[in-house]
């Protein structure tokens, strides 16, 4: 006996079963419309609130078989069931064997986001296992599987001359098209409740090229990048120092927030290397730990080959929350050479920080507590010269309430600098300051300043200090300093070319009385220059060992423009000292006169497709361009180019090593010639010569270094080939060029 309904709403499809002909009639009263698939990644909604054994579906038309116990559902059917929801334009439900048969369109959703489709599907009656023919799986990852016949119990779904790839298959015209890269295997086995995908017998194909077979291997589809243990990619590189290079990455996962990835570095010119990286993410914080170890020569700098030994070099960084105000920051960088990180590619770095930082931060105070170690690497540096800080504390209160209207920062500073052999110094100080910003009636904006500090100094072997103007003198030291300063600037705003344009005429008095500078120790305020950026400023030494006294008049212009589509601004200003006392200025900064050397900046600004910058210092008896800095940037983010140029002619005494003058130009651009297709090109060039710095090797036009690469990137591939080229000698030895390949699959987690 049959009996036909015309539509099937929301019924427990259990219950139905076991109920008469009659009541089939009686609960069918409802019409609804069907439900539409969900999104890829979307949370399946259920179509109505059933027990945890029942099945809840919409369908247009639902037969029942009594005879046969079969129930066919038709047109555009729906059916969810614990999370699993499928979709097919009919549904055929054997009582007896518990099959379900869905056909034409079929839609399986898995409550963690996958879908497969297919023409074909066969089910159990939970709808978790089935049997699949031309099978289709979307990932909710974004990967695809494809297979001739694929078979899934419980969470592992096993396929069939099955084929994977992350890529889209389609463009965005919506017609197909052959994906960057997919995975052929005779055999693939899906684990989703581990999100890994195992692949038996399979082969690599790149743009359409099959590369040879592949071991068996396996690969991660969580969306989270949590990570696997397994290999990484392999890199490949050729340089002249190394010779051929291959690095074989494995990385090891201890937890969910612990890893380990161990890289063997196999070079055809050297003795081979390994590497190993620690990650940590803990609830304290997070830290990383590093480490490239070899055998070989380690006095590259002489080329000398009778040192040959254990070459290392060591890295690590973290931080530590401890509450929500205080916090630990370290970084620890070390080498057993001073070249080995440089020859075999690691970092150029001319030097190694150390420092372990304990802060307190909150609203109105500051506390920091460091200690700093160095490492030079220069091949000039000696090690035992090279001095640490231990400890450096810091610390600022700023007091809530107002002091005359203005508000007050009070500061502790002490600062202990040690040598293994050279001058040792200690240094403390207590100070504070007061500022008050008031606008008048008319516009003007006034900033009132008031400094007070008192410095406590102690230093021995001050002799071992070969610049003159660095000891100070031995033993104990103090000194007082006083300040007040006053700046007025007025902003006038108007019309300009179609924008606004605001002219701000400023103006700066600063009086301070003689003060102690030659007979303390300078540890911190070496590299002193006159620029934009510091001509306002209280002290425009950049630490605190060296004070500016003497009083001064500073004044200077601020404009801009801004109209539509670009933009302008400039400053340009000057100062006066009022004293003619002996300076601390050594000659060339632009500060040693009475009359200051003139400096400025302009910037332009065209849309996001021209920026320019531009910084001078104009020497103020003939006008001579003391320091010229450009910053120019033509283009998109994809395509464009950077010139950057910098020249420093400032006739400094060479005893004062921090301040070498210099002349470079750094160009670079990038091509993207093609939707996935780009171009980038670099260069270094020193064009220092005698004349700008006597001690430079130079001849004008020294190459330092040049770059060029070719690079490929779409949707889920990237690769490129690059070429490097460095001048810069190591000993006796130079550089060369190296060459790179890099290749990058996107969409597979380790």
């Amino acid at each position: 006996m049959r009996y036909g309904v015309t539509a099937w709403t929301a019924l427990p499809l259990v219950l139905a079963l076991a109920a008469p002909g009659a009541a089939w009639a009686q609960t069918a009263t409802t019409v609804q419309p069907a439900a539409d698939v969900p999104e890829p990644g979307a949370e399946p909604q259920p179509l109505a609130v059933a027990a945890d054994q029942e099945i809840a579906f919409t369908a247009e038309r639902v037969d029942y078989d009594s005879e046969n116990e079969v129930v066919t559902a038709a047109g555009q059917v729906r059916i969810n069931r614990q999370g699993t929801f499928v979709a097919a334009d009919q549904v055929r439900w054997d009582r007896r064997s518990g099959e379900v048969v869905a056909t034409g369109n079929v839609v399986v959703v898995q409550p963690e986001g996958d879908r497969l489709i297919s023409q074909r599907v066969v089910l159990d009656d939970a709808l978790r296992d089935a049997t699949v023919e031309n099978l289709l799986v979307v990932l909710e990852s974004g990967g695809r599987l494809a297979a001739d016949r694929a078979t899934r119990t419980g969470d592992v779904t096993t396929l069939e001359n099955a084929v994977y790839s992350p890529c889209r298959i389609d463009n965005e015209a919506g017609c197909p098209r052959r994906p960057s890269w997919r995975v052929l295997a005779a055999r693939v086995r899906y684990d989703q409740a581990a999100d890994r995908i195992r692949f038996e017998r399979g082969r690599f194909e790149l743009f359409g090229i099959t590369l040879p077979l592949l071991p068996v291997f396996s690969l991660g589809t969580s969306p989270g990048g949590e990570g696997y243990s397994g290999f990484l990619l392999p890199e490949l590189r050729y340089s002249r120092r190394l010779g051929a290079e291959l690095s074989v990455p494995y990385h090891l996962r201890l937890g969910p927030n612990r890893d380990l990835t161990v890289t063997p570095h196999l070079y055809t010119s050297v003795v081979p290397g390994i590497e190993g990286r620690y990650r940590e993410l803990n609830s304290l914080g997070a830290f990383s730990l590093g480490a490239f170890v070899t055998y070989g020569d380690r006095s590259s700098y002489d080329d000398s080959r009778t040192n040959r030994g254990l070459r290392a070099y060591f890295e690590g960084n973290g931080k530590f929350q401890f509450t929500p105000l205080w916090s630990l920051t370290g970084q620890l960088r070390a080498a057993t050479d001073k070249d080995v990180a440089r020859f075999y590619d690691l970092n150029r770095d001319d030097r190694y920080r150390n420092f372990l930082d304990l802060e307190r931060i909150d609203l109105d105070s500051y506390l920091s507590i460091a200690g700093w170690a160095f490492q030079g690497v220069r091949q000039n540096d000696i090690q035992r010269t090279i001095p640490f800080a231990l400890p450096a504390i810091d610390a600022r209160v700023r007091l809530t309430d107002p002091v005359l209207g203005g508000r007050i920062e009070l500061q502790a500073n002490s600062l202990a600098v040690f040598r293994r052999e050279g001058q040792d110094s200690q240094r403390a100080f207590a100070g504070a300051r007061w500022d008050l910003r008031r606008l008048t009636n008319m516009g003007q904006e006034i900033l009132l300043t008031g400094y007070a500090r008192g410095d406590i100094y102690h230093s021995d072997e001050n002799e071992l200090t070969s610049t003159a103007i660095y000891r100070g003198e031995k033993g104990w030291r103090g000194r007082g300093i006083a300040a007040a300063a006053a700046e007025v600037r007025w902003p006038l705003t108007g019309e300009l070319l179609g924008g606004v344009q605001r002219l701000t005429p400023r103006a700066q008095l600063v009086l301070t009385p003689p003060t102690a500078n030659i007979s303390l120790p300078n540890e911190d305020s070496r590299s002193v220059d006159l620029e934009d950026s510091n001509l306002f400023a209280l002290n425009r030494f950049p630490g605190y060992d060296r004070w500016e006294d003497g009083s001064r008049l500073t004044y200077g212009l601020d404009w801009t423009l801004d109209r539509p589509g670009w933009a302008v601004s400039s400053n340009i200003g000057q100062s006066y000292r009022l004293n003619r006392d002996a300076q601390i200025f050594p000659n060339g900064t632009g500060l040693t006169d009475r009359w200051s050397d003139l400096v400025g900046r302009t910037r332009v600004k065209v849309g996001r497709f021209v920026d320019l910058t531009h910084r001078f210092r104009l020497d103020k008896d003939n006008f001579a361009v003391r320091r010229n800095e450009l910053d120019l940037t033509v283009g998109t983010t994809e395509t464009y180019a950077r010139i950057d140029y910098l020249r420093l002619n400032r006739n400094v005494d060479q005893s004062v090593e921090d301040l070498r003058d210099k002349e470079e130009l750094r160009l670079a651009g990038r091509w993207k010639f093609h939707r996935f297709w780009s171009v980038f090109g670099a260069t270094v060039l020193d064009l220092t010569n005698g004349d700008e710095d006597p001690l430079t090797i130079a001849d004008g036009i020294n190459a330092v270094r040049h770059r060029l690469s070719l690079d490929y990137e779409d949707d889920c591939l990237s690769f490129g080939i690059s070429w490097r080229r460095d001048y810069e000698r190591l000993g006796d030895r130079a550089e060369g060029s190296t060459f790179s390949f890099r290749l990058s699959l996107k969409g597979l987690s380790r």
